[in-house]
C-alpha cells in the first residue's frame, strides 16, 4: 500500500466514526479517519458531553437552593455563567484530546479537511483538498446538524435565535426564552435554563411533551415541568418570529388557530436534525437516499460497492450509542467476522432533563398496536426508600410484558438516575429475559433499582411495597 492507500477510510470522527476506526485497527486493517473539525464530532464537542456538564451544574444549583431539606444552610447563592460555560467546554476539550490519543495508540491516520467521493475501483476514491486517498472500504459517518426552517423565519442568527451551539455557550443568562420542540435536545435545554432561573416556554406540535416516550411518562413529565414553572404550549406551532432591538416576539398558533404572542429574549430551535449528505459527491455515485438519509442494509452497506454508512447519516434513532454499535457491526462484517445485522429495538433512549427520562423497547400503545396482549406494571418513586433518602421521590417505573409469553416488550422510567437504571432492562431485552427470570433476580437494598423489580412484580399482581 502507498501512503495514501488504506484498507478502510472513515469519514467523520463522531461516536460512530472513531469507534469504527478503532475496531478496524484492532482487527488489523490499515485505517484512516477524516475530520473537518474537532475529533469526537458533534456529540462529544457540541452535544452529548458538554450538555451533560451544563445539566450537572443546574442539578447542583437546584440542590443548593434546597439545602435546608437536607439540614444544610446555603446563603447568597449565585452563579458565574462564564465559569459554567468554561467548565463545559473544558470537559469537551479533555475528551476530544482523549480521542486524539486513541487514534495515535491504534496507529490510525488522522486527515484534517472536507472529504468528497469520486468513482473508484474497490470503493469510492476520497478527495481531501488536493490529495486523493484510496481504500478497499469507505465508511460515511458524517453525522447530522440542527434542522432549520428558513421559509417560516426559523433561521438561526447566533444572537437572538439559537441552535444547540449558541445555547451551550451563552455570554449571559437570558431572563426569558422560548424553546421550539420538546424532544430530548429541546427539553434538556429547557430544563437547564429553567433551573438556572430563566422563564421558559416550550412550543410542541404534538399534543404532549417528549412525544416519543410512553404516554404516562409524557404526562408525568409535563406535570413536573409545569410545577417547575415552565409554560408548555402543546398542539401548537410557531407562525412568525419578529425580532426587536432587545427581544423576539413569537406568534404561536394552537390547535384551534388561536394566535398567542410570546415575547422573549432568546429562541432555541430544537425541531430535529438533518443528515450531513451534501457536498460529498453522493449523487454522481448513485448512492440511495431515503428521506434525507443514506440507506444501508443492517451491516452498514450501501448500494454502492465498498461504501458504507453508519450513525445519524444512516437514519434514526439519532443516538451516539446507536452510531458506535452500528460502526462496530459494520467493521466486523468488513473483516469477515460472523455478526448479526444491526437492529434498533433494544437501543435505550435517555433524556437528561430534571426529572430524567429513559426507555427501551415498545411503549404500551405501540405494543397494543403490534397485536400484543399486554400486562403492565408500575412502581412509584415515592414507595422506594433510597429515593426518599435522596430527597428525590417523584418518579415512575413502568414495564410492559406480553401476557402470553412473558417477554419484556418495553420499559419506561422517569425520575432520579433513570438514565443509569435503564441499562438493566436493556440487558434483559437483549438476553430475551422473561418475567419469571426478572422476578427471581435479587436486587440490592437500598437502591433505586428495587423499583425495577417491583414494577415487574406489579405487572403480575405480586408487588410487595405498594
Amino acid at each position: 500500500m502507498t501512503a495514501n492507500s488504506f484498507d478502510l477510510i472513515v469519514i467523520g470522527s463522531g461516536p460512530g466514526g472513531y469507534v469504527a476506526a478503532i475496531r478496524a485497527a484492532q482487527l488489523g486493517l490499515k485505517t484512516a479517519i477524516i475530520e473537518r473539525s474537532e475529533l469526537g464530532g458533534i456529540c462529544l464537542n457540541w452535544g452529548c458531553i458538554p450538555t451533560k456538564a451544563l445539566l450537572r451544574t443546574s442539578e447542583v444549583y437546584h440542590l443548593m437552593h434546597n439545602a435546608e431539606a437536607f439540614g444544610l444552610k446555603a446563603e447568597k447563592i449565585s452563579f458565574d455563567i462564564e465559569a459554567i460555560v468554561k467548565r463545559s467546554r473544558g470537559v469537551a476539550g479533555r475528551l476530544s484530546g482523549g480521542i486524539a490519543m486513541l487514534m495515535k495508540k491504534n496507529k490510525i491516520t488522522v486527515i484534517k479537511g472536507e472529504a468528497k467521493l469520486e468513482k473508484g475501483k474497490d470503493a469510492p476514491t476520497v478527495v481531501v483538498g488536493g490529495d486523493r486517498y484510496t481504500a478497499k472500504h469507505v465508511i460515511l459517518a458524517t453525522g447530522a446538524r440542527a434542522r432549520t426552517v428558513p421559509a417560516a423565519g426559523l433561521e438561526p442568527d447566533g444572537d437572538k435565535i439559537w441552535t444547540y451551539r449558541e445555547a451551550m455557550v451563552p455570554t449571559a443568562m437570558p431572563k426569558s426564552l422560548l424553546v421550539i420542540g420538546s424532544g430530548a435536545i429541546g427539553i434538556e435545554f429547557a430544563s437547564f435554563y429553567r433551573t438556572m432561573g430563566a422563564e421558559v416556554t416550550v412550543v410542541e406540535m404534538m399534543d404532549r411533551v417528549v412525544p416519543v416516550e410512553d404516554a404516562e411518562i409524557s404526562a408525568f413529565a409535563a406535570k413536573a415541568f409545569k410545577k417547575q414553572g415552565m409554560t408548555l404550549m402543546l398542539s401548537s406551532q410557531v407562525e412568525k418570529l419578529e425580532k426587536t432591538a432587545k427581544s423576539v416576539k413569537v406568534s404561536v398558533k394552537d390547535a384551534k388557530d388561536k394566535i398567542t404572542v410570546v415575547e422573549v429574549e432568546k429562541v432555541i430551535l430544537a425541531i430535529g436534525i438533518d443528515a450531513n449528505i451534501e457536498n460529498l459527491g453522493l449523487e454522481p455515485l448513485g448512492v440511495k437516499i431515503d428521506r434525507g438519509h443514506v440507506v444501508n442494509d443492517g451491516f452498514g452497506r450501501t448500494n454502492v460497492k465498498g461504501l458504507y454508512a453508519i450513525g445519524d447519516v444512516a437514519g434514526p434513532p439519532w443516538l451516539a450509542h446507536k452510531a458506535s454499535h452500528e460502526g462496530v457491526v459494520c467493521v466486523e462484517k468488513i473483516a469477515g467476522n460472523d455478526v448479526h445485522a444491526f437492529e434498533t429495538s433494544n437501543i435505550p433512549g435517555c433524556t437528561y432533563c430534571h426529572p430524567q427520562i429513559a426507555s427501551v423497547g415498545l411503549t404500551e400503545a405501540k405494543a397494543k398496536e403490534a397485536g400484543h396482549d399486554v400486562k403492565v406494571g408500575r412502581f412509584p418513586f415515592v414507595g422506594n426508600g433510597k429515593a426518599i433518602a435522596l430527597g428525590d421521590d417523584q418518579g415512575l417505573v413502568k414495564t410492559v410484558f406480553d401476557a402470553k409469553t412473558g417477554e419484556l416488550l418495553g420499559a419506561h422510567m422517569i425520575g432520579a438516575e433513570v438514565t443509569e437504571l435503564i441499562q438493566g432492562y436493556a440487558v434483559a431485552r437483549q438476553l430475551e429475559t422473561t418475567e419469571a427470570e426478572l422476578m427471581h433476580t435479587v436486587f440490592p437494598h437500598p437502591t433505586l433499582s428495587e423499583m425495577m423489580h417491583e414494577s415487574v412484580l406489579d405487572a403480575y399482581g405480586k408487588a410487595l411495597h405498594i
